[in-house]
């Protein structure tokens, strides 16, 4: 008989052991209301999101209020008017942000660099802060430093403005080169990715409706024209609209590009052909290029650092034909009453981003 009690009072105690662990076990569900000592029911916190990015993780965040972070995608559209303050991890970033906060050296913009991130700060958005945000690890070996490429980090940001579907520019009229090697880009973007936008041309009227192959439209470009070719050229403008009026972007022209990228392709001609003591002599330097590339001059002459000369370097564009343009630039170097130290080899060096031309001519005495 007390065998069978002590074997009753044993199951029952495995029963109430069994409870009280399913009760400790138990966890509130996120969102529920917890219960502090003394009765008093408060909401539960919201889960901060660590900083520290993970292989394939943004280190990139937006500070959404105190303690509540937003790790960024690829776009993120936000009303302008609210501050905007940004993250990135680390104690060495570098980053970069829409043109438009450097042209004008905004004051709206701060870069806030401490120990564990650096922060950026944009008071005041508009629409025509619309652009990329991006941040990048800078790794230093010594005294060289340069980006980590595998630890770079964008976002598309919007501020969409119902007065402004398209993002502001300081151009009302702007030339767009086309090429037959590579596309174009009519750079119409807008503030609002929703936006229906279409492309127009003036004269003769018509409308461009993107198709997916030929001509396609990206929000945080524009209009891309994959196979440029002379009958696209003319005036075009973009049209966009949500629910409420359409607007009307800048106007582009259009312009065919006959010129093929390269170093540029120069001649160099004496004017007159023969001089003698005390003549005056132009040498004239001409580069034939793309019509939006800069190009920059060196000269090297006999008596160079004793003898005062004149260079005047401009530029111009030219229709060649067939809706073909190019740009024309020219240095010349004047040097008045020639002495016999002037003579011998006058050497033209041009460049521009895609490599350098030396030419050369001899000057002889008549």
């Amino acid at each position: 008989m007390k065998l069978w009690a002590v074997l009753c009072m044993a199951l029952l105690w495995v029963d109430l052991q069994n409870g009280a662990c399913q009760q400790v076990k138990r966890r509130k569900d996120v969102g529920e209301n917890r219960i502090r000592p003394g009765g008093k029911r408060v909401k539960a916190r919201p889960t901060k999101l660590k900083d520290g990015g993970g292989k394939g993780q943004s280190l990139l965040t937006q500070v959404l209020d105190k303690g509540r972070f937003l790790r960024l995608g690829p776009s993120l559209t936000m009303t302008p008017g609210r501050s905007m303050e940004l993250r990135c991890k680390g104690d060495s970033i570098g980053w970069s942000y829409p043109a438009f906060l450097d042209t004008f050296n905004d004051s709206r913009l701060s870069i806030k660099p401490s120990d564990k991130y650096s922060q950026l700060i944009l008071t005041s958005p508009s629409a025509a802060d619309t652009g990329p945000y991006s941040c990048w690890v800078i790794v230093c070996d010594g005294s060289e430093c340069e980006r980590d490429h595998d630890r770079s980090y964008v976002s598309y940001i919007y501020f969409t403005d119902k007065d402004n579907l398209f993002v502001p520019s300081p151009v009302h009229f702007e030339i767009v080169y086309l090429r037959p090697d590579r596309p174009a880009v009519v750079p119409c973007r807008v503030t609002n990715p929703q936006a229906k936008v279409s492309l127009h041309r003036e004269v003769p009227p018509e409308e461009f409706p993107a198709n997916g192959t030929q001509l396609t439209y990206d929000p945080t470009k524009g209009f891309v024209l994959q196979n440029p070719s002379p009958e696209y050229q003319g005036v075009y403008y973009c049209r966009a609209a949500t629910k409420g009026t359409p607007q009307i972007s800048s106007k582009y022209q259009l312009l065919y590009v006959e010129v093929p990228s390269g170093p540029p392709f120069v001649s160099l001609d004496a004017s007159p052909k023969s001089v003698g003591g005390g003549d005056s002599i132009n040498v004239t330097c001409t580069v034939l290029g793309e019509p939006e590339v800069d190009v920059s001059f060196t000269w090297s002459y006999p008596g160079q650092g004793h003898r005062p000369v004149h260079i005047h370097t401009s530029w111009r564009l030219v229709d060649r034909g067939m809706s073909h343009t190019t740009r024309i630039t020219r240095s010349v170097l004047t040097l008045e009453d020639m002495e016999t130290n002037d003579f011998g080899n006058y050497i033209c060096k041009s460049k521009n981003q895609n490599g350098e031309t030396i030419v050369a001519t001899n000057i002889v005495s008549k």
